[in-house]
Order: structure tokens, then C-alpha cells, then sequence
């Protein structure tokens, strides 16, 4: 008699919802003729120089496993682009951890604090993996819903009451945010410090996007006054970067952390790829120009994509980081998935469901501003078209 084998998935497994991001770029592969704002990727190539320092690696026969932290030469890069570019030092050979993206970084740091039950505090609308990530380790995400009123932002007020009512120690927060694109200025960052020491919260910051801020300095929460002790830092160089293929991502935080942390990572990647890590020690050393090449012209994307949907008439907060702009849709009576749904049907032009960041995600799109702007001219003006259908 044959087995039923979804009789042998887990029940966490089993409950965790598809990624709708995921979904929608699955669609658009059979739309030849469609335009994706759906997929957070940088439409840029890897630096030249970068791509080089990988193909050496090879050429040279660096294809063994690293030491499970990482290649040192990295860890000591890594500390020195953070001491530099945000004013936090750490010490490369107990303090970072190189991950396989900061999508392992957030999973092994999951695993490392949680123990089955324990609430973590999600700020929302957030990124997707978030809450999939906290229950996949045992944990329960203890959602916070922000609203555009504060800019998208996490009021200390807000944290305060959910770390009192839901018990929490672990907070994860990722600014500049995706879906919204908002940022927390310094001062609202001292507030939100201010309540992790009176709470004794452990703070978990994503920072993937940090150095894709407009018209303001970035930074990094680890760089507050108190807070290094006190925060995980998750960063990579999946966006800024241009290396999403490379899967290279590192965590940064208090030794014994790193070390817990680093003992759940060599049962499992074991090693991120030794010719990306050469080639992130390249970016690290000589890639602030293409980084700031790629900023310019994401800044000028994002002018150009927040004019056009407010002249078709959305509501659409400023995006102040990230490649992303979040436009209320509410008032067109869909619902954020309809909506979704039938832009790619009627005009074929993808963007992610603001419900897929959380409950108070929707009435709201995500459209993805890191690919060429003459496709986001076009994707507006297809975009412009739908919505003059459904007057």
C-alpha cells in the first residue's frame, strides 16, 4: 500500500503560508509580455571588479570550505566597512558570523534565541519572511502594526505596550523597511533604545538596505549609544551590492551570540561559498563608488514612480530607503490581492499584495522601483490604464 507522504509533513510546515512575492514572480514567467515590479532584486549586473575577484578565486582554486565563521580576511573587512560607514566596531574574530545570505542569518538567529513558544515583536506591514522565520524556529510573531499616519514608523509607545502585554524579550525590526520604504530617524531610534534597556528586549536588526537611504545619513541601531551589547545585527550584500546570486550575508553582534549562533550554522550551510566570499571581500575594499553609482540612479527611479502614481490619483507615502514604494489602493473598492490579480490579468504588470506584509498591509501594493526606468514608465502607464477601468 503506497504512503501518503503529507502525512509526514510537519505541522509547522504544513501552516506556513506560500510566499505571495514568490507567487506573483511565478506568474510572470509565463507572461512574456508582462512587466515585474514584484521581485525585490536590483536590476543592476555585480560590479565588474566583483564578478572578477569570484572568477579569480576559482581560477586560483579556492574551492574548499571556509572555517565556519567565514574567511577571515571578510570578517576583517566586514568589521572595518561598519566601523567606517556606521561607527559600530566589532571584533572579526568573535563578533561576525558569515551567513549564506541574510536569509540564513535570520534563520539561525531564530533557531539560536528562541525556544518553543517565545514571542517575537514583528513591526508590520514587514517583510514576508519574517513571521514564517519566527514560526518556523518554535516562536510566535507578536505583530505591531504601524500606519502611514506615522510614516510607517515604530512609535516607542507602540513597542513598549506590545512588549508589556505579549511578554516578549526578542524585537525584530528591518529599516529602511520592506514593503514601505520608510526609515526610523535617529531620534525615534533612541526612543525605540530607550525601551529596549527598560524591557530588557533583545534586539534583532535587519539592515540589509541601509545603505539605500535618500536625503539622509543611515543609521545603524547597533551604533546607539547602549545598544551594541544588545542588538543582532543582519546585513549582506544581496541589495547595495548588486550580488543577490551570491547568497552572501554575515550577522554581527555580542561574541557569545555569534558563537551560539555559529554552532546551529555549522550543522546546517556549514560555510557560505568560498569565490563569493572572495568576491565580498573585493566589494567591501573598492566598491563604495558602485555603490553610490546605483544609489544615484534608484533615487532618481523612486522620483520618477512616486510622481506617476500620485498623478494617477493613489495616495502613496515618500519612501525615504530601499527600492520600494507602498500606494493605498483601498478606495478602488478591490481588495489588495483583487487588485494584484487583475493588473497582471488586464494590463500585465506584477506587483505583491500589501495583505502578504500583514494584516495592516492591506488596501495597499508593493511596486519594486530597482528595475530600468523606461519598464516603470511603462508599467505606470499600464498601471494608469487599469485604474481608468475601474472608474
Amino acid at each position: 500500500m503506497p504512503i501518503d507522504c503529507r502525512d509526514f509533513i510537519s505541522k509547522r510546515v504544513r501552516e506556513l503560508p506560500p510566499s505571495p512575492i514568490r507567487r506573483f514572480f511565478g506568474l510572470v514567467e509565463s507572461m512574456p509580455d508582462a512587466i515585474s515590479l514584484s521581485i525585490g532584486e536590483p536590476d543592476f549586473v555585480t560590479p565588474w571588479r566583483v564578478r572578477e575577484a569570484g572568477i579569480f578565486s576559482v581560477e586560483r582554486g579556492y574551492t574548499h570550505y571556509t572555517a565556519n565563521l567565514g574567511l577571515i580576511e571578510l570578517r576583517r573587512e566586514i568589521a572595518k566597512y561598519l566601523a567606517r560607514r556606521f561607527g559600530v566596531e566589532y571584533d572579526p574574530h568573535t563578533e561576525i558570523l558569515v551567513t549564506v545570505g541574510v536569509s540564513e542569518a535570520l534563520d539561525v538567529a531564530m533557531r539560536t534565541v528562541l525556544n518553543d513558544g517565545d514571542r517575537v515583536l514583528v513591526p508590520q506591514p514587514s517583510y514576508v519572511a519574517y513571521p514564517a522565520t519566527v514560526a518556523l524556529a518554535g516562536g510566535a510573531p507578536a505583530p505591531i502594526a504601524t500606519r502611514e499616519a506615522d510614516n510607517f514608523q515604530l512609535t516607542a509607545e507602540e513597542l513598549d505596550a506590545a512588549a508589556a502585554e505579549s511578554g516578549a524579550r526578542v524585537a525584530l525590526i528591518g529599516y529602511p523597511n520592506n514593503p514601505t520604504g520608510a526609515i526610523l530617524p535617529k531620534e525615534r531610534m533612541g526612543s525605540l533604545a530607550a525601551v529596549a534597556e527598560a524591557r530588557d528586549l533583545l534586539m534583532i536588526s535587519d539592515e540589509i538596505y541601509l545603505e539605500l537611504t535618500y536625503g539622509r545619513e543611515p543609521v545603524s541601531f547597533a551604533a546607539l549609544p547602549g545598544m551594541k551589547e544588545r542588538t543582532l545585527l543582519l546585513s549582506g550584500f544581496s541589495k547595495a551590492f548588486a550580488m543577490t546570486g551570491w547568497r552572501l550575508g554575515y550577522a554581527a553582534g555580542p561574541a557569545e551570540l555569534i558563537d551560539a549562533m555559529n554552532r546551529v550554522h555549522a550543522y546546517t550551510a556549514m560555510c557560505a561559498s568560498t569565490p563569493a566570499q572572495k568576491a565580498g571581500v573585493e566589494a567591501l575594499q573598492r566598491g563604495d563608488e558602485d555603490v553610490s553609482r546605483m544609489r544615484e540612479e534608484y533615487d532618481q527611479r523612486r522620483r520618477v514612480i512616486l510622481n506617476r502614481l500620485r498623478a494617477m490619483g493613489l495616495r502613496c507615502f515618500e519612501p525615504e530607503g530601499a527600492f520600494y514604494v507602498f500606494p493605498y489602493i483601498g478606495h478602488t473598492g478591490l481588495s489588495s490581492i483583487e487588485f494584484a490579480e487583475r493588473l497582471l490579468k488586464e494590463q500585465r504588470v506584477a506587483v505583491v499584495p500589501g495583505s502578504g506584509f500583514g494584516e495592516c498591509g492591506e488596501g495597499y501594493i508593493r511596486c519594486c522601483y530597482a528595475t530600468a526606468q523606461p519598464l516603470i514608465e511603462e508599467a505606470m502607464a499600464r498601471m494608469g490604464r487599469f485604474l481608468d477601468s475601474l472608474k
